[in-house]
């Protein structure tokens, strides 16, 4: 498997591995302190700071070979050509195999769908330029061949993809706008959330727009910045507006533990790689969606 390093310059090799393959930072240290990750051809130290450009090899990632499988799963395509898709996914879906849950994502249906997928991000996330939750559902760019890849990965970290997500939250938010700039980082007390930090985090900005204001809620407009894990999901909670039916940053009672998060990603622009022509694409909903926001509108 080999990454090119196309953002994230000048953090440590360990933390980048941890961050772009979900290791824990000690096993992304066993893997480079046993050798089974090169840069640029050579065995480097944990403390290697990455460059732009640089090639990372890994030799080895996990004591048994998984085989990814290709299955019949029906996938909502709004857009498609030879060099990329854009992808409607269902809420429930996850993106790509990994934690020992290896069937059923949408990985598994790229792969039946498609005659090839972009290798950037090895056999475990072929195709994948960014990720939305699990339990998130929208718009996602997935490439079919490595340039396309690297050129719309590239559009996202220049901050030039067009992303907005449509979200209801606890809470009256009385600003018509708002902007949340806060670092997100790994939560220490629990390794499957973020959370706010100045420890070990990025830098992490959501742009707010208020749509509609009910009694107790309110249905805004995300655009993001940044593209970090939860981010949105966790700027809501930092400034006590949590997202609606959330299990994780949200309160403890949901409107439908089947569902999943009220959060929606609705819009995606970006400039083809290979035309170079503007594209924007726009998509509603799931009516679960809608049906707990009547619930909301009519308290």
């Amino acid at each position: 498997m080999e990454i090119k390093v196309i953002e994230n310059d000048g953090i440590r090799l360990d933390k980048y591995l941890m961050d772009k393959l979900e290791i824990s930072r000690s096993k992304a240290q066993k893997l480079i302190d046993n050798d089974n990750i090169l840069v640029n051809g050579n065995v480097s130290k944990a403390s290697y700071l990455v460059k732009l450009d640089d090639n990372i090899e890994i030799l080895l990632l996990d004591d048994e070979v998984i085989d990814i499988e290709a299955e019949n799963i029906p996938l909502d395509i709004v857009y498609e050509d030879d060099y990329m898709l854009v992808v409607n996914k269902p809420s429930g879906m996850v993106v790509h195999p990994g934690n020992g849950n290896y069937n059923h994502t949408l990985v598994n249906a790229l792969m039946y769908h498609c005659n090839k997928l972009s290798t950037v991000n090895g056999d475990i996330r072929p195709g994948i330029v960014h990720r939305i939750d699990a339990d998130t559902s929208g718009l996602l760019l997935v490439a079919k061949d490595d340039n396309a890849h690297n050129d719309l990965a590239k559009q996202i970290s220049e901050k030039s993809v067009v992303r907005k997500y449509l979200c209801l939250v606890h809470g009256v938010i009385n600003e018509d706008t708002a902007t949340v700039d806060a670092p997100i980082g790994r939560d220490k007390n629990n390794r499957k959330k973020m959370c706010v930090t100045g420890d070990n985090s990025k830098d992490a900005v959501t742009n707010i727009r208020v749509l509609e204001r009910y009694s107790d809620s309110t249905l805004i407009e995300c655009i993001l910045e940044t593209g970090r894990t939860h981010q949105i999901r966790v700027h809501m909670a930092y400034i006590n507006h949590p997202v609606v039916n959330d299990p994780v940053y949200g309160y403890n009672k949901l409107d439908d533990k089947e569902f999943g998060q009220m959060l929606h990603a609705k819009e995606i622009g970006f400039v083809h790689p290979v035309t170079k022509e503007f594209m924007d694409f726009k998509i509603d909903p799931p009516s679960k969606f809608w049906e707990i926001l009547e619930i909301y509108k009519n308290k």
